[in-house]
């Protein structure tokens, strides 16, 4: 089979458990890319975030980032999907009620509550010392005020709380008032509000339409719960050797570990017999296919 799309998971996948980008992964992403092949990186992270990562690669990849709600390159959409300004509203008061932490991802800012819950629970941040100074993020006291004189229409609101049992509820709560948005289980304490119809998958299989790709023409990579679907549902889907149990049951094969180099050995394995193709069009130039 001639794979022409590559989607890779960032975190536990493309990147190591410290967060950095090997440059043997590095030299693997690029040899798919010279085969012909669209690399796509694929994220629950934000669009901001995802494009750092993104310019740590030696070749310039497509993104599915806001956990597929932006679609497109590193400079400019295709697909952004956003939830209304009214449900936001709604839905930040709600969860105001519950202690946890809310955090509004838009492609400019980030804007989140102060809460105190355990350090082990909100997790690393993924801002640098640096990223303030080309994406804003602050943290207000009450954020429904602010929202109240300031609107949002966020991509994506991450929610961390803090007890498994908390999320769950909640999650079943925005899925039974809402149809307008829909839940993503990222941890057992931790969840995504996105708009509805929005996934990872969906947003591969948008670009792959958008590209003139066939579904079976697709391999990805993941190593969470939210990398399943698409697992599923591509040409070829390999978990990362340090996926949970579920993942790699839902995959054709598990390969190593992202600390490992899974990465870069899957793509070897995979991709050096296929034979270079038409090479893939310039990120700049896919905005013009339509």
């Amino acid at each position: 089979m001639v794979y022409r799309m590559l989607a890779v998971n960032i975190d536990g996948t493309l990147l190591h458990s410290n967060g950095r980008l090997h440059k043997v992964t590095r030299e693997a992403v690029e040899y798919v890319h010279q085969k012909g092949v669209y690399v796509t990186l694929v994220t629950s992270r934000n669009f901001a975030s995802a494009k750092k990562v993104a310019k740590g690669l030696k070749v310039k990849p497509l993104l599915v980032a806001h956990q597929g709600a932006y679609v497109g390159t590193p400079d400019k959409p295709i697909l952004l999907k956003r939830i209304s300004e009214e449900v936001t509203l709604e839905l930040v008061k709600m969860l105001e009620a519950s202690s946890s932490q809310i955090r509004l991802y838009h492609e400019k800012y980030m804007v989140g509550n102060r809460v105190n819950l355990p350090e082990n629970l909100i997790g690393r941040s993924t801002f640098s010392k640096n990223e303030p100074y080309f994406y804003s993020h602050q943290y207000v006291d009450v954020l429904s005020e602010t929202l109240e004189s300031h609107p949002a229409a966020p991509p994506k609101i991450d929610v961390v709380c803090d007890r498994a049992k908390v999320a769950e509820d909640l999650m079943a709560a925005i899925e039974g008032m809402y149809h307008e948005v829909d839940t993503v289980k990222i941890q057992e304490n931790k969840f995504s509000v996105v708009p509805a119809g929005i996934s990872k998958w969906n947003g591969i299989a948008y670009l792959a339409e958008y590209l003139g790709i066939r579904k079976n023409e697709i391999a990805v990579i993941g190593d969470a719960e939210d990398d399943i679907e698409m697992i599923e549902r591509a040409g070829l889907g390999v978990a990362m050797g340090n996926a949970p149990a579920k993942v790699k049951e839902a995959a054709a094969w598990a390969t190593r570990t992202n600390d490992q180099l899974g990465v870069a050995y899957t793509l070897k394995e995979v991709f050096r017999k296929q034979q270079n193709i038409e090479p893939a069009a310039e990120t700049s130039k896919i905005m013009l296919k339509k």
